[in-house]
């Protein structure tokens, strides 16, 4: 697991210089290395994936892009565990575009969390 961190963070330092689909993708694969460790991060790095999509595709394309990718990652989880990462996925979308509702009524910067649940809707 240290190493898989450790690669993880090599990732996204990466990412820092990147832009667009790279970054995202950097980010992505960053994600699924750094965090692993913590089931709360689960869906950070499918979400950075969706976004490399959708920064990829030709203009225009994007938000379909970024449809076929989601739909991609959910054919790919195993039959037992599908319901139960599409719940957590509804529960913090939910969760997130409450916190990014509430920040922008404060005036505060949600990036992350509203690139998130912009990405898992």
């Amino acid at each position: 697991m240290t190493q898989a961190r450790a690669a993880g963070g090599h990732a996204m330092g990466a990412a820092r210089d990147l832009r667009r689909a790279p970054r995202h993708a950097a980010y992505a694969a960053g994600q699924a290395g750094a965090v692993a460790h913590v089931a709360a991060h689960e869906l950070g790095a499918a979400a950075y994936a969706i976004k490399a999509a959708r920064a990829a595709a030709p203009e225009g394309d994007g938000e379909a892009a970024g449809r076929l990718e989601c739909q991609w990652q959910r054919d790919q989880l195993p039959e037992a565990l599908r319901e139960l990462v599409l719940d957590d996925q509804r529960l913090r979308t939910d969760m997130l575009v409450g916190v990014q509702l509430l920040s922008a009524r404060r005036g505060a910067s949600t990036d992350s969390q509203a690139h998130r649940a912009a990405a898992m809707s």
